[in-house]
C-alpha cells in the first residue's frame, strides 16, 4: 500500500533497482525524455508502461496476478434521465473513484471499457497480498460510491445504480500484445472468470473466486455458491466479500 505519492517509480525499483524519479527537481532532466508519471499508476513511470519488453527481455511473461473488474450498474438507465453534463460526471467521478482505490493499493488500472475499469495487482509493483490488496480497493470503492449514490438518487430517483465488483487470482499472461497496435495487459483465464464474476455480482455487490477467499484468510467467510458463468463449463463457486 502506498498511502503517499512516491518520489520514485516503484515499478522501476523493484524490477530493476533503478531509482527513476517521478516527482520533485530531479524529475526534470526524466521530464524531457517522456519520462513521467504512468496513467496506470502514478506511483510508476511510462518506462514500466511504454517500455516493457525492453526492461522485462520478453514480450509477454507468466506472472501470479489478482485481476478486478468493476462495472457501474444503471448506467444505461440514467442515460435517458441525465443531462449529458450530468453523465460525464458520473463517469468521470467513477473512474476517479475506481483509480484512487486502484492505485491506494498498488494496483494499476489497466483498462476504461465503457463503464468498466480493469485493474491488475501484483505487477509491476509486487506484493505478497495482492488477493487482500485487490479486496481492501474493491471495498474502499463500494464505500465511496456508496455515498456518490445517495445524491444521485435524491436526484433521478430509486434506480438500480452502484458497482458490481468480481475479483479472481492466479497466473496470468502479463505483456505487449499486438504488432500493429501494441497493447500493455493481462489475457487468460483468471482474467476471462473474473469478467464473468463481475458480471455475476449484484449492484453493491463483490464476488470473489476460491482463489482469493483461500488467499484472504478469515477475511472472507460462508460458503459461498456454484454459479454458471458463461464460457465455463462447469459451476464456479463464488463468495460475497
Amino acid at each position: 500500500m502506498t498511502p503517499e505519492p512516491a518520489t520514485i517509480c516503484l515499478g522501476c525499483w523493484q524490477n530493476l533497482h533503478v531509482p527513476i524519479p517521478l516527482r520533485g527537481p530531479l524529475s526534470a532532466p526524466f521530464r524531457i525524455f517522456g519520462i513521467k508519471p504512468s496513467r496506470m499508476n502514478p506511483n510508476m513511470c511510462t518506462i514500466c508502461e511504454m517500455a516493457f519488453s525492453r526492461v522485462m527481455k520478453a514480450r509477454a511473461v507468466t506472472i501470479d496476478a489478482t485481476i478486478m473488474f468493476a462495472d457501474l450498474r444503471g448506467y444505461t438507465v440514467l442515460t435517458q434521465s441525465l443531462p449529458q453534463a450530468g453523465l460525464t460526471s458520473l463517469l468521470d467521478a467513477f473512474y476517479d473513484d475506481c483509480a484512487m482505490a486502484i492505485w491506494h493499493f498498488d494496483g494499476i488500472l489497466n483498462k476504461t471499457i465503457g463503464d468498466a475499469v480493469l485493474a491488475i495487482f501484483n505487477f509491476p509493483v509486487k506484493q505478497q497480498d495482492h488477493a487482500m490488496q485487490a479486496l481492501l480497493a474493491a471495498r474502499q470503492i463500494q464505500q465511496n460510491f456508496a455515498r456518490r449514490r445517495e445524491e444521485l438518487v435524491r436526484t433521478v430517483g430509486d434506480i438500480e445504480l452502484g458497482i458490481g465488483i468480481g475479483i479472481d487470482s492466479g497466473d496470468t499472461n502479463f505483456g505487449e500484445f499486438g504488432k500493429a497496435h501494441r497493447d500493455l495487459t493481462a489475457v487468460g483465464t483468471v482474467v476471462n472468470r473474473a469478467a464473468r464474476v463481475q458480471a455475476a455480482a449484484k449492484s453493491g455487490e463483490i464476488l470473489v473466486t476460491s482463489a482469493v477467499r483461500d488467499r484472504t484468510g478469515d477475511v472472507v467467510t460462508g460458503d459461498g455458491a456454484d454459479y454458471a458463468l458463461k464460457g465455463f463449463d462447469q459451476p464456479v463457486r463464488l463468495f460475497p466479500a
